[in-house]
């Protein structure tokens, strides 16, 4: 089994920053692809950004700019650093790792006030 703990949610004014962080553990042998996805209330899980073991990028649009995904393959987790947040922002971040399947976390508030 693999488990995956994400870390780093809170409450921040419009225009802060959080960062979010994500350990993978359990019977890994190696991590394709890792990343985080969003949802908000009343609204469909989306792709937020992820990024694969050789380090190509990849960021929803309206995020472009402002966040910054990360990894280390070696300790097997990814980060997301969220800047100029707004309240568009606000949703609950699932990290993810794609491996023979896809494995999720349970995931973490993110509120950005007005």
């Amino acid at each position: 089994q693999v488990q995956l703990v994400e870390s780093g949610g809170g409450l921040v004014q419009a225009g802060g920053s959080l960062k979010l962080s994500c350990a993978a553990s359990g019977m890994i042998v190696s991590i394709n692809v890792m990343g985080w996805y969003r949802q908000a209330p009343g609204k469909e899980r989306e792709l937020v950004a992820f990024i694969s073991r050789g380090g190509s990028l990849n960021y929803a649009d309206s995020v472009k700019g402002r966040f910054t995904i990360s990894r280390d393959n070696a300790k097997n987790t990814v980060s997301l650093q969220m800047n100029i947040l707004n309240p568009e922002d606000t949703a609950v971040y699932y990290c993810f790792a794609a491996m023979e399947r896809q494995y999720w976390g349970q995931g973490t508030q993110v509120t950005v006030s007005s």
